[in-house]
């Protein structure tokens, strides 16, 4: 008997360890990512997951109270989270960052530093590795990696005609589809997409704004085509849009799983999927 709990020890110790930690979240109506968190053992705040920032920060517009974030020139050091059972130490915070609905500021993907790590938007809940996760049924993608930002490739068909194009997973805005200046107007979309809507503002120099929503026949992600897309953009005499995005409402529609290295991602369609597209005001 002893010889054989022996055997079974040393062969489940020579199997890979997976050691994983589990952090639940709210995914709000507009599909931002909330995660309960207390701050320096005590501000209790709720921080919207913002995969596009690597810190933390606080928002002007908050509920909750912040008093014990101490900041200087707006930016604030060595602080600690906790979220759930684990504390995550020398975190950063910058003060007056707006953030999305009910939510008191931003958390990024700092705090996934050095492990493979999974969204799962269909248990509502992130996923840490300190080896490779089980990729079965997921789909491989390059991932490129921009001071701390991360973007895919993805094709954009219009018209018949297929154009490649990097976008920024950015899960801060509710939207689809969010393209730059410069893509919607090399790519003619004022007039090559269906418009549903339209907003215009002027800024006090008396510049004009338009944002427009309209439609995106199809998107190939990989090897996965998601059809009639929310896209929006810009029209007028200001260009800041200067990145496309791939946003919150089409985030949802996929698990993602990002490895160790950021070098790639590994996506597979979530229960979101077929949902019907967020709605821009």
């Amino acid at each position: 008997m002893f010889k054989k709990f022996s055997c079974l020890a040393i062969v489940l110790l020579s199997l890979p360890f997976k050691a994983q930690e589990k952090i639940p979240f709210r995914l709000t109506k507009h599909n931002n990512i909330i995660v309960k968190t207390l701050v320096n053992d005590k501000d209790s705040l709720h921080l919207m997951f913002q995969i596009a920032m690597e810190d933390a920060s606080i928002s002007p517009e908050r509920i909750r109270k912040a008093d014990h974030i101490k900041f200087k020139d707006e930016i604030s050091d060595g602080n600690t989270i906790k979220i759930g059972n684990k504390k995550y130490e020398d975190i950063r915070f910058f003060d007056n960052e707006f953030t999305g609905h009910e939510a008191d500021g931003k958390i990024g993907t700092g705090i996934f530093k050095d492990k493979y790590f999974k969204i799962d938007y269909d248990n509502k809940e992130f996923v840490t590795y300190d080896e490779e996760p089980d990729l079965k049924d997921y789909q491989p993608m390059n991932l490129y990696v921009k001071n701390g930002q991360f973007y895919i490739i993805a094709d954009n068909v219009v018209e018949n005609k297929q154009q490649e194009a990097y976008f920024l997973l950015q899960s801060g805005y509710s939207g689809g589809l969010l393209y730059s200046n410069e893509f919607a107007e090399a790519n003619n979309l004022n007039e090559k997409l269906k418009i549903t809507g339209e907003k215009s503002m002027k800024n006090s120099a008396g510049q004009i704004i338009t944002t427009k929503q309209g439609v995106l026949p199809f998107l190939k992600v990989g090897n996965i085509i998601l059809k009639n897309v929310s896209a929006g953009f810009f029209t007028g005499d200001l260009k800041t849009q200067h990145a496309n995005y791939f946003a919150a409402d089409l985030m949802r529609r996929f698990n993602w799983i990002f490895d160790k290295d950021r070098k790639m991602v590994y996506i597979k369609p979530s229960t979101y999927f077929d949902e019907p597209y967020y709605k821009i005001n």
